[in-house]
């Protein structure tokens, strides 16, 4: 990596070691004999069409009040880099900005006096060749990280007004102790503290108090979140092709099955081919991809992914690939290495099948969010029966007695589904009327993904089950009379399972 300024721990700046080519003669000899840049946008881009639509949406809500959503700022990850950018979910929604676009950038609603809103967005556009931040500035500097929209080019693309950045701070506080200013508070730390401070300062408000500024952000926070439960055409289409690219992430990790168990590491093979498709077909990973062989995969969120692949050993791949707009599927499958289940793997698996068939029949309008979770539980709780692990005398309905049973937790700890669109885990901020006990619309996008997980260290668990772990999981939307399962395309029966890799393994 180059030596650059502008982006350096407190320690290096200290240090004089760096070079700084600011001379007058080379600020000169810099700025000339460059090309024209590409054109920019000639129309408003699809996605912002639809964000359009669902900004009107809260500016219906929230009339009379400025509206501050941020994308957030770069973040350092070690020394002198950063961690790749990535917007605020919030700010992506409501602007349709996606990739790593665009850091320390703020989508403000100004009100009108008609109750509607302006779309602001305040943001750091292209600099001149002529000045220092081209060529210099090693975190914004077209020379170090490449060009920038103009606010020409943001307004074409995203149909709002476009400023420089550095207005803001000015006009988010103006007539603040008039308006009322509402700020998505975990966008951007700093910025939160310094509005904070702004709004609460005698010189804007002298009633404002701390809490009840955090209370009107938590509604602005509340809305937003709950705004992304049902997903508009366009949105679906964007999970289609979430979808579509982890299949082919799948198929790349099966192809290369052989090659994990061979390599040694084998987790991690698994790992780097799927995000070897996820970068290529979209902008990357939606989460950190879950590769657990063997035991690793009773653990539920096992991340490390060091661990080895044998023959004979399942692989609990739990990965999704986010595309280019930010939305990101959430599949899990569970895959023996070899190509081909034990008797006693296929025993688990199928259980965990028959649960997943349970759950996706419960996927329909009318049933509540929580009918999925327990249409699948009552399925596993009934294997577990059946195989004599359940406490003598405890019956399915025992133990799905929430204030005294739930001895079946022991074996599947997490809940069935969760919402699923921009964030993995979508909408957590609706309440639990809105979520849990809320009823299935069409156009809500959910998981459904029951699992049983038996470690090797568990002695209550049958010897042939131990060191087992499955889970089983798609993406669904809603439909009008009924469900779509938009993973349908990827094998879930145990026997499709192996037909699956046998195909994929003969290619």
């Amino acid at each position: 990596m180059p030596w650059h300024d502008g982006r350096v721990s407190e320690e290096q700046k200290k240090s004089e070691n760096r070079a700084r080519p600011t001379t007058d003669e080379f600020r000169a000899f810099v700025a000339e004999d460059w090309a024209p840049r590409p054109p920019g946008p000639s129309e408003l881009s699809e996605a912002a069409r639809y964000a359009a639509a669902r900004r009107e949406a809260v500016s219906a809500a929230f009339q009379g009040d400025r509206l501050v959503i941020p994308a957030g700022g770069l973040k350092v990850r070690s020394n002198d880099t950063d961690y790749v950018f990535r917007p605020h979910t919030a700010f992506v929604h409501l602007t349709g900005l996606g990739g790593d676009r665009e850091p320390d950038a703020v989508l403000v609603l100004e009100p009108r006096d008609d109750g509607t809103h302006e779309s602001i967005l305040y943001f750091r556009p292209l600099a001149g060749r002529d000045t220092d931040e081209f060529f210099a500035d090693a975190r914004y500097g077209e020379f170090w990280v490449g060009a920038r929209p103009t606010i020409e080019d943001v307004e074409i693309e995203l149909g709002v007004t476009g400023r420089h950045i550095d207005e803001f701070s000015d006009a988010v506080v103006k007539d603040a102790g008039e308006v009322t200013v509402r700020l998505v508070r975990d966008a951007d730390r700093d910025l939160t503290r310094e509005l904070d401070t702004a709004r609460t300062s005698e010189a804007v408000s002298a009633t404002a108090e701390q809490d009840d500024l955090t209370e009107a952000d938590d509604e602005l926070a509340h809305f937003l979140s709950t705004l992304r439960l049902t997903k508009d055409e366009w949105e679906v289409e964007e999970m289609r092709k979430a979808v579509e690219a982890t299949h082919h992430g799948f198929d790349a990790v099966i192809a290369d099955l052989p090659e994990a168990v061979a390599k040694g590491r084998g987790e991690r093979w698994v790992e780097g081919v799927f995000g070897l498709t996820a970068r290529h077909e979209g902008n990357g990973v939606g989460y950190d991809s879950i590769a657990a062989a063997g035991d690793h995969a009773t653990t539920l969120h096992w991340i490390k992914n060091t661990g080895e692949l044998r023959d004979g050993d399942l692989i609990l791949l739990d990965a999704g690939v986010e595309v280019d707009s930010l939305f990101t599927a959430d599949i899990t499958r569970t895959l023996p290495a070899n190509g081909t289940f034990t008797d006693a793997q296929r025993e688990v698996y199928d259980a965990v099948y028959a649960a997943q068939e349970a759950g996706l029949a419960a996927v329909k309008p009318g049933n509540k969010f929580s009918d999925v979770h327990a249409a699948a539980i009552k399925v596993i709780a009934e294997h577990l029966l059946a195989w004599g692990l359940l406490p003598e005398g405890v019956s399915v309905e025992d133990t799905l007695d929430k204030e005294h049973g739930q001895y079946h937790r022991r074996w599947m700890v997490h809940g069935t589904s969760h919402h699923l669109g921009l964030d993995v885990h979508d909408c957590a901020l609706a309440t639990r009327e809105e979520y849990m006990d809320a009823e299935l619309l069409p156009g809500m996008v959910l998981t459904v993904e029951p699992g049983l997980y038996f470690k090797a260290d568990d002695l209550k668990a049958p010897e042939r089950f131990r060191g087992i772990g499955v889970r089983i999981e798609d993406d669904v939307l809603v439909t009008a009379d009924g469900h779509e399962n938009l993973s349908a395309g990827m094998p879930r029966a145990s026997a499709d399972v192996e037909a699956w890799i046998r195909e994929v393994q003969s290619r």
